[in-house]
């Protein structure tokens, strides 16, 4: 019975855990210094700048396929959108691997309107050096001059993207970080351009969902972004537009997969770096 009495009372501590960490993401202040934190990091702007950084932030989501801005990124967009952020996506591919590629362009609109994102401020590219194939490698010449392209013409002053390992380790994920970290190497990043790279975890905690909010707040990360049940419901809605892609492991990733809940960024350095280019 003490057992029992202590393993309930463990619970509920880490149930009430999650709570407060998630009244402390979502009080105003915390949204304002999660703006402040975005455009000041790394930038020699003065304190008396930053007392309203919302219409500033210009923020460029990079993906690969359409579904993977609402099954890796869907925290971060609401967030910003949120903060009334003027959001872009850029999309390397139209999802062609099954020849749906028409079918999921559709999607990819529908869903990021339900997101927040305007359709004037979502571009998908369809070129045959960058197709939906994972056993492909794509060229980070041809990437990263269109992602460049991109964050000059709209004057992108934060970059969110994948990490070195892509969440799911998808071949076209990783290309794009890898075309993110060139330009980042070489100087062709704008000065006040911030580049954020989404953090890959394992297994085990990818798919603990809410509970595993207590980890990401412990562990070291340069940006969290979380969102409540209503949050999850507008992620879960634009999920479901990408009806070709709804397999019935589709199903089980919306319930259970914390990206669907929360996202952690880790800085992309702007230093020498060395990369094989294709």
């Amino acid at each position: 019975m003490h057992i029992l009495l202590v393993l309930f009372g463990a619970i509920v501590s880490y149930f009430f855990w999650i709570q407060y960490i998630y009244y402390r993401q979502n009080s105003a202040k915390s949204r304002k210094h999660w703006l402040r934190f975005m455009l000041c990091r790394d930038k020699l702007i003065k304190s008396s700048q930053t007392s309203d950084l919302t219409g500033d932030v210009r923020a460029l989501f990079l993906t690969a396929h359409p579904d993977d801005e609402c099954m890796f990124f869907a925290p971060a967009i609401l967030r910003l959108v949120e903060l009334n952020a003027s959001v872009h996506l850029l999309c390397l591919s139209q999802g062609n691997y099954y020849n749906q590629g028409f079918q999921r362009r559709e999607e990819l609109l529908d869903s990021c309107a339900v997101l927040g994102i305007p359709a004037s401020q979502v571009t998908i590219h369809d070129c045959k050096e960058l197709p939906d194939d994972p056993n492909v490698e794509w060229s980070i010449s041809m990437a990263s001059s269109l992602i460049l392209k991109h964050i000059r013409a709209h004057s992108i002053n934060l970059v969110l993207t994948f990490d070195g390992r892509g969440v799911s380790g998808h071949s076209n994920h990783t290309a794009i970080y890898k075309a993110v970290s060139y330009l980042a190497s070489i100087g062709k990043i704008p000065d006040d351009c911030s580049l954020l790279s989404l953090l890959t975890i394992g297994v085990l905690r990818k798919y603990l969902s809410f509970l595993e909010l207590p980890i990401s707040w412990l562990l070291p990360s340069d940006l969290c972004c979380v969102i409540g049940s209503k949050g999850y419901i507008q992620a879960k809605r634009a999920m479901l537009c990408h009806r070709t892609q709804l397999l019935w492991f589709r199903y089980l990733y919306i319930w259970f997969s914390r990206y669907m809940i929360i996202n952690t960024f880790q800085v992309i350095d702007q230093g020498p770096k060395n990369l094989k280019i294709y």
